[in-house]
């Protein structure tokens, strides 16, 4: 049976704005097991680095938890102090933030970055010690000449080459989970994909469990396990990762995919869904994806839709999959009754 390493239940998280109180998470439930990928996939504003920066405990200072439990390696850290922490940071979960041309500081070089992330974790490491880790943590991101670029400033690494150094000090204490937000931001197509792969061999050689967060469907493709669709702060759907790719269930899925420019070859322009997600401040009855959805039912406006199983591994939030509702045609073709 898979262990659990983190599981979130019933998960809110409300920020204070000068326009009202934002439900950034609401009611959000998850598991990681031990060894795996999980994406989390949604458009931009939808919740997914908050929900990440929850696990963490380092949410804005208006931030907070308004309801529900994060449990990681079996202990319920929702009421932990900021002492209690700053203990499991770098050792029980880790986080990749989203820009690695500006997560490294400029007048330290790539080397004395990592041995701060190391001695971090090791303060009574003595130093020749610390730089054997250094380049044991550069060659396993796959940073070549490690011993040269040990001395190199970020300014000499490309944004791959960053986000690989980015990904050592991340390392540095070992990990039980890792947290990557958006980790291929601002790279070209072949460095997301190296990057990826990256984190899929770190994943197999160390055994950590991986979120992985997204606003695109075909970057996590390569690397996950399972997916999570997240919108208007919810997860609306939830399956392995042949599941959501090939047999989804939810409209907003469909959406997501249908927007893939593999999809679109031979259009003029890129599929987009119409309208735009609803203000958080004050969310939607019913289902809030409802008034962007073309196959939206009548109890869409007034009543949210529960988690329907459609398998032991696939969930999804959409009254499209009650029995009463009507057959209907999905973009990729195929009438079926969902």
């Amino acid at each position: 049976m898979i262990s659990e390493v983190l599981e979130i239940k019933n998960l809110s998280v409300s920020i204070d704005s000068p326009g009202g109180t934002v439900q950034a998470v609401r009611d959000v439930s998850l598991t990681l097991h031990k060894g795996e990928v999980l994406a989390i996939v949604g458009e931009s504003g939808c919740g997914k680095s908050i929900l990440c920066r929850s696990v963490m405990k380092l949410l804005p200072r208006h931030a907070r938890i308004v309801q529900g439990s994060i449990v990681a390696d079996g202990a319920d850290i929702t009421q932990y102090s900021e002492r209690d922490m700053v203990k499991l940071r770098g050792k029980l979960f880790s986080m990749i933030f989203q820009d690695p041309m500006t997560a490294l500081d400029p007048t330290m070089t790539i080397g004395a970055q990592i041995a701060e992330a190391v001695l971090a974790h090791h303060k009574k490491l003595p130093k020749e010690e610390v730089y054997r880790r250094v380049i044991e943590l550069m060659e396993l991101v796959g940073i070549r000449q490690p011993r040269e670029r040990y001395r190199l400033y970020p300014y000499n690494f490309s944004g791959g080459m960053r986000q690989r150094s980015i990904l050592a000090m991340a390392l540095a204490g070992s990990p039980k989970i890792l947290l990557a937000d958006e980790p291929t931001t601002a790279l070209d197509v072949t460095i997301q994909a190296q990057i990826l792969n990256l984190l899929r061999d770190i994943q197999t050689k160390l055994g950590t469990a991986t979120i992985l967060v997204s606003h695109d469907l075909s970057v996590v493709a390569r690397a996950a396990d399972r997916v999570a669709i997240m919108y208007a702060g919810k997860i609306v759907e939830t399956g392995t990762a042949e599941e959501i790719y090939y047999d989804p269930r939810h409209p907003y899925t469909w959406g997501l995919l249908q927007a893939l420019p593999s999809l679109s070859r031979g259009r003029r322009e890129l599929r987009a869904i119409p309208g735009m997600p609803p203000s958080l401040v004050d969310p939607p009855p019913g289902d809030a994806f409802a008034c962007r959805n073309e196959y939206a039912l009548a109890i869409d406006y007034e009543q949210a839709p529960p988690m329907f199983r459609i398998s032991d591994t696939h969930y999804a939030a959409t009254w499209l999959l009650d029995p009463r509702a009507p057959k209907i045609r999905r973009p990729a073709g195929g009438e079926r009754n969902v």
